[in-house]
């Protein structure tokens, strides 16, 4: 059976030490912050993880979900799981205390999120998207439905979904044909199928909010190709009063559910509406004047709201599949052997060495453990960043970039990262990898969707170069490019960081060359933008990584200088930098060359019909 070790040193080194938490307690939500708190809240929620929800992972993937006689049923244990996740209060943990949450801020729900996912990718998703719902709610709908539906979804007696991809829409949200009719009573009747809707039916709630994006047809009853016409709405499974109580079946159907790659034991539904009520989330949009072009429905910022924080979820399960993959990769390597070392045997009373003494084996776990790391400080510091955002500190504008341009840098390279990682710890086994009793495979399964849903990568990468890059006149590439070079400012004359130092530089110098040639090829031929959009993102996500690191490097320095008692985690940070440095950051120029070839080969491209 696979292992599962809470990786709770990593997040003590990252909060406390790397981040500073205890300095950043005039934040917004971080006023309760203690060392003590965030031990208690670390230790509680990686014992969850390792002894409730890893335990049922194997389990649920072998059994999946059940859909019989339009009924969905979860594995075995999932049930039990479930009610000690909401008896924990862990649903709660980021919403206010006056709607029964903890009002901890989202570094502490990521982390644990984290620990949460990597024990179990599937049971997670199902509070995690109620979560997201909740909080859409929170941000979009009418006092009643915050007092009495997302306090329930936040205590886990309800769940949520978020309902957007149809057969025939998914990025695009032009082509949807849900549409929502409005009532006398100002109500809506939803009519339409959605698709791959995590969560969207279970037996862990007695019931579902499911938030709803739709179209508003207009005078004339007709559905508009307009993002103008889309609207966001609640639709509850069972109908909810104002005062909380649930009554009859809402029209909400399942219609089935998806037999997946991966992920089984999350039910992934197909939802059909057949005049479901549903309420418009939002103030409802002023009437255009005549000439005048519709705006967009303001509980549309709800939306765009849950689908960011579920994208930095998304590339938080990177981190996730990632972790737990390359644990297990290591504890095969040190138990199995196979061959001698290269330079002659390291155990010469045994028929042969461990397989950790071959290079090549150390290559993958190495580049699994600097990803994953290095990965987790920069997700960390991004929800420091949107924290920043929301205070009064004078650097709250540039924070608020920063975490708006990191979001799809999170969300795709962390994820195409974390299936590389995934892949090289099943490699570890060799052909054992490739048999489901070892359950390494699982990862690879389970970790694929990651890269898809949400928005796939590669959508994420036009997001970056075509919205992201040039929104305010570029502020937001400006500010990392500054604070990145700040740094090297300051620490390049220290000699003993030079071997971080000076791959980072040299990165951040590659980075700034291919921005600047995308904002001039890319206003000349937009096909150039999108042709180098996904290697430019990668190497955005290497470069911010390696600026991680080599802050990481630092401070363990630091600490070994000072007489560091666990020297041994400090000495490993400084390995793990150090393989970033001549691994990873030497991709920078070759991505560069990659983006400066522009689109030309790509659109001359003619596939050929069947």
């Amino acid at each position: 059976m696979p292992i599962y070790r809470a990786p709770l040193d990593d997040f003590r080194f990252l909060m406390n030490e790397l981040l500073e938490v205890e300095k950043q307690r005039d934040l917004p939500q971080f006023e309760n912050m203690t060392p003590d708190l965030i031990e208690d809240i670390l230790t509680n929620a990686g014992k969850f993880a390792e002894e409730v929800l890893h335990p049922i992972n194997q389990s649920g993937d072998e059994e999946g979900a059940h859909f019989e006689n339009g009924v969905v049923r979860t594995p075995a244990g999932f049930k039990e799981a479930y009610k000690a996740y909401a008896a924990g209060g862990w649903g709660g943990l980021p919403a206010p205390e006056k709607y029964g949450g903890a009002n901890l801020p989202m570094m502490m729900t990521m982390a644990v999120a984290e620990m949460m996912s990597s024990a179990n990718q599937s049971f997670s998703m199902y509070p995690g998207l109620t979560g997201a719902a909740a909080g859409a709610l929170l941000a979009t709908g009418q006092q009643w439905m915050k007092d009495n539906i997302a306090t329930k979804m936040l205590s886990g007696e309800w769940a949520g979904t978020m309902c957007l991809t149809e057969p025939g829409c998914g990025t695009d949200l032009r082509l949807m044909k849900t549409r929502a009719v409005e009532q006398a009573d100002g109500t809506y009747k939803l009519t339409g199928t959605k698709i791959f809707i995590s969560g969207g039916d279970q037996d862990l709630t007695d019931n579902i909010i499911h938030m709803v994006i739709a179209k508003i047809p207009d005078e004339k009853g007709q559905i508009q190709n307009d993002l103008s016409t889309v609207n966001f709405f609640m639709v509850p499974k069972f109908l909810v009063s104002e005062d909380g109580k649930m009554g009859a079946r809402n029209g909400v159907s399942t219609g089935g559910i998806e037999k997946k790659m991966g992920i089984k034991a999350q039910a992934t539904c197909v939802l059909n509406f057949d005049d479901a009520t549903a309420w418009r989330l939002g103030p409802k949009p002023t009437p255009p004047k005549p000439g005048e072009k519709r705006s967009a429905s303001a509980g549309m910022a709800g939306m765009f709201g849950m689908m960011n924080a579920a994208r930095l979820g998304v590339g938080v399960q990177g981190i996730s599949i990632g972790e737990v993959a390359y644990q297990n990769g290591v504890d095969y390597a040190l138990t199995r052997r196979v061959g001698h070392a290269l330079t002659g045997p390291k155990e010469p009373d045994q028929p042969a060495d461990l397989e950790i003494v071959h290079p090549d084996v150390r290559r993958m776990l190495l580049h699994c453990r600097a990803f994953v790391e290095g990965a987790r400080a920069m997700a960390l510091w991004t929800t420091l960043n949107m924290a920043i955002a929301d205070s009064e500190r004078p650097e709250k504008v540039t924070a608020g970039f920063l975490s708006d341009l990191m979001t799809p840098v999170i969300k795709a390279f962390f994820t195409d990262m974390g299936f590389e990682a995934a892949n090289l710890a099943m490699q570890c086994y060799g052909g054992h990898g490739y048999i489901r009793d070892n359950g390494v495979e699982q990862f690879v399964r389970d970790g694929r969707i990651n890269q898809t849903y949400e928005g796939a990568n590669g959508v994420q990468a036009m997001d970056l170069v075509g919205r992201k890059l040039g929104r305010k006149g570029g502020a937001a590439p400006v500010a990392l490019f500054g604070l990145i070079g700040g740094w090297i400012t300051d620490n390049e004359k220290d000699d003993k960081l030079a071997s971080v130092v000076k791959p980072v530089k040299r990165g951040l110098d590659t980075l700034q060359q291919a921005t600047m040639w995308l904002a001039q090829h890319g206003m000349q031929n937009p096909n150039d933008a999108g042709a180098g959009a996904y290697d430019y993102l990668r190497m955005m996500g290497i470069v911010v990584t390696g600026w991680m690191w080599a802050r990481m490097a630092k401070l363990s320095q630091e600490k070994l200088a000072a007489g560091a008692t666990n020297k041994n985690f400090y000495e490993q940070k400084l390995v793990s930098a150090r393989y970033w440095m001549e691994r990873m950051m030497p991709e920078c120029p070759m991505l560069l060359e990659r983006i400066q070839m522009g689109s030309e080969a790509l659109m001359a491209y003619v596939p050929e019909t069947a």
